[in-house]
């Protein structure tokens, strides 16, 4: 073969790898829907990684993204200006973040087996850390209804070492602050993990990590109660974790091979594959048109065409 020929074949097969490296970037089972969500050109980008295990990011409304690494004890923050630097050390092996109808941080803790606001002044608060005058297994994912009820999620997987389990089950609950009553809002899940509203509140769905992986639809009460809790999905490659609704009432989940996107049907429109598995994920960035994914020990982000849901 000529030197001109092997050059040839050589740009041929590198054109022919990053075309398929491209096109492995998403797994497409609803062409004209996905297209509503993310960009031909778009791309997965890692931020920042060698951190220890990623999880329970939210954009904050200070304008910066603010994330758990659980095995670390730390929240971390990130920004394009300054990348990754410690938020708050420690966190008492926080998972889930979210923030709460004043824009303050609310945390669900492993070890401190609470759920925690941060004030403005910096001074980290209880909010809830028992029911029936019990110890939570470990809060694990955290939500704030429009009416400022906080709903969150409570396996054992960060039960301290050395403590012992005192709910009977693995219960997602409801916490009224302006009465201080807790309500179990549902108690048959193997491993309850993330949680999301629909855009008008009228839905929460509930990822179980356990056995089932799958995410299930309640039907939410005008009293605040959750009643249903009907199969929505099933997720094919590892288990969901955390889950987001965008504006338009599709629901984005973590799976082992990267997010997967369903239509308000629950029927799969594609997945965004990411290099590690993703644990967590939510929108922002300035117009919040950017996914932000935490991934096992990295950060990723990936530009796409929707927002996150609203409050009403």
């Amino acid at each position: 073969m000529t030197i001109t020929g092997s050059i040839f074949s050589l740009q041929f097969v590198t054109s022919f790898a990053l075309m398929a490296a491209d096109a492995g970037s998403f797994d497409i089972k609803n062409e004209s829907e996905f297209k509503k969500c993310v960009g031909a050109a778009a791309r997965v980008e890692k931020l920042a990684g060698d951190m220890g295990f990623l999880e329970g990011p939210v954009w904050h409304s200070d304008g910066f993204l603010v994330f758990s690494d659980i095995p670390n004890n730390e929240l971390t923050k990130w920004t394009k200006e300054t990348g990754v630097t410690t938020f708050r050390k420690p966190s008492r092996n926080a998972n889930g973040n979210t923030l709460d109808l004043q824009g303050r941080l609310m945390t669900a803790e492993h070890s401190g087996r609470r759920v925690s606001v941060a004030e403005k002044d910096g001074m980290v608060k209880t909010v809830v850390e028992q029911f029936n005058g019990k110890k939570f297994n470990s809060p694990n994912d955290v939500v704030v209804k429009s009416d400022g009820t906080v709903w969150f999620t409570d396996p054992p997987y960060g039960l301290p070492p050395g403590e012992k389990k005192e709910q009977e089950g693995n219960y997602v609950y409801r916490f009224d602050p302006k009465n201080g009553q807790v309500s179990v809002v549902a108690n048959d899940f193997d491993m309850p993990n993330g949680l999301c509203f629909s855009p008008d509140e009228e839905r929460l769905y509930v990822a179980d990590s356990g056995k089932p992986r799958h995410i299930r639809v309640f039907e939410v009460n005008s009293e605040g109660s959750a009643a249903g809790g009907a199969l929505f999905c099933k997720i094919d490659k590892g288990g969901p974790d955390g889950i987001r609704c965008d504006a338009e009432g599709r629901v984005w989940s973590s799976a082992g091979d990267g997010v997967h996107i369903f239509a308000t049907d629950g029927a799969l429109i594609g997945k965004i594959l990411v290099p590690e598995g993703p644990a967590n994920l939510c929108f922002g960035g300035t117009d919040g048109k950017t996914l932000f994914i935490t991934a096992r020990k990295s950060l990723y982000s990936i530009p796409v065409l929707v927002t996150g849901a609203r409050r009403p």
